[in-house]
């Protein structure tokens, strides 16, 4: 059965490696970026996600030439204007960081998961996974790079509720250290204290994204928020050169994700 995806902000990091990924395992993916490019084997969109009708345009795209939506990965993302990275405090940020941070960063997922769930309700099945992290939990980078990621769990897990019963799941997914192409290329051994050999290839990611929505027992993930590493433990899925990366869920607490009182969904075997 031929499957269809959409990846938002595809043409890079994260978003480049999963589409990548579920290329090579045989799903048609739609990727978005700015500027309209894309990996190979993909179909790339322009779309800026800070604008609600692009995004609804390029849904109407997917329904106009695709049969139907299974997999939604919400990977957008947009560093504010003149942001260099996360060292300073918040208030020596302007305040409008939380346009890019927030309105990209969360709303913008909420966005497309409204036009992915009109498309995907009705057919009866599809996954919508946000791209989340273990700032949920613990400080890291910044004050609003926090507050998104843990608005997507909760996001997830809200949405969970509605879509109960219909078919299509949604989840959150903490990603670990990824070795991106940028953080490869300062030649370090370790980032915050995790290792590099240890992190996770962006299209390891995508490989655990495309089984999770395969899983034959996918709902009783609906709602959740879950850890890649952990996923791709239970899957038998490694990095690109066989390495399993490794989970950060202890050195950022342990205990249960969200909803705080749930613990794992399920285990994976």
């Amino acid at each position: 059965m031929a499957r269809t995806a959409l990846v938002t902000g595809g043409s890079r990091g994260v978003g480049q490696g999963v589409a990548r990924a579920l290329v090579a395992d045989g799903w048609t993916v739609y990727v978005t970026s700015r500027r309209g490019s894309g990996p190979d084997g993909t179909i790339a969109l322009a779309c800026d996600h800070a604008d609600d009708d692009a995004v609804a345009g390029v849904f109407e795209t997917i329904g106009r030439d695709a049969d139907g939506l299974d997999l939604l990965v919400n990977n957008a993302w947009a560093s504010p204007e003149g942001f260099g990275g996360f060292s300073d405090t918040f208030w020596e940020r302007p305040v409008d960081d939380w346009d890019t941070l927030i309105g990209v960063g969360l709303r913008a997922h909420y966005v497309a998961s409204v036009h992915a769930a009109r498309l995907m309700v009705p057919r009866g099945r599809g996954l919508i996974a946000s791209i989340s992290s273990f700032g949920s939990r613990g400080h890291l980078h910044s004050v609003l790079y926090g507050m998104s990621k843990a608005a997507l769990d909760k996001m997830a897990f809200d949405m969970g509720h509605d879509l109960d019963g219909t078919g299509v799941t949604a989840v959150s997914l903490w990603l670990g250290l990824i070795r991106t192409e940028l953080l490869l290329s300062l030649g370090i051994d370790e980032f915050a204290g995790f290792s590099l050999q240890r992190a996770e290839d962006p299209e390891f990611v995508g490989r655990v994204i495309s089984a999770l929505a395969d899983d034959p027992a996918l709902a009783d993930h609906n709602g959740r928020t879950l850890v890649t590493a952990e996923l791709g433990a239970g899957y038998g899925i490694t990095n690109n050169d066989g390495t399993p990366p490794d989970s950060h869920r202890e050195a950022f607490g342990g205990g249960p994700l969200f909803p705080p009182d749930g613990g794992p969904a399920r285990a994976i075997s």
